[in-house]
């Protein structure tokens, strides 16, 4: 298991532990992390699962593709570090991921 750490908007802590193949997102509606809406389940399809990548992980979780890009459009208060947290597959190496949610999705 990868241990996600979650930080929204108030500052709260939570850290779970995520199974290798699902999506940062999938963890985050499984678990109740507030301020994660994903309202198309996961589709890229809207920008109500965004995000800030911790700086210590920008490069292991890439680059938002195309139409991620797109989406983030949508998004409240895009910032360099800005993912759907849908796009982002758990791996091995983003064992101790931080991400933090803005105060509102988009």
């Amino acid at each position: 298991m990868v241990k996600i750490t979650f930080i929204d908007s108030h500052g709260e802590h939570r850290t779970v532990e995520a199974e290798e193949g699902t999506t940062v997102m999938e963890n985050a509606i499984r678990n109740g992390i507030p301020e994660i809406v994903a309202e198309c389940g996961g589709g890229c399809a809207c920008a109500t699962c965004h995000v800030y990548v911790d700086e210590a992980f920008l490069e292991k979780t890439g680059k938002p593709s195309e139409k991620e890009e797109d989406m983030l459009d949508f998004a409240y208060k895009v910032q360099p570090n800005s993912r759907l947290s849908c796009q982002i597959k758990v791996r091995p190496e983003l064992d101790g991921l931080i991400v933090t949610t803005p105060e509102r999705q988009g």
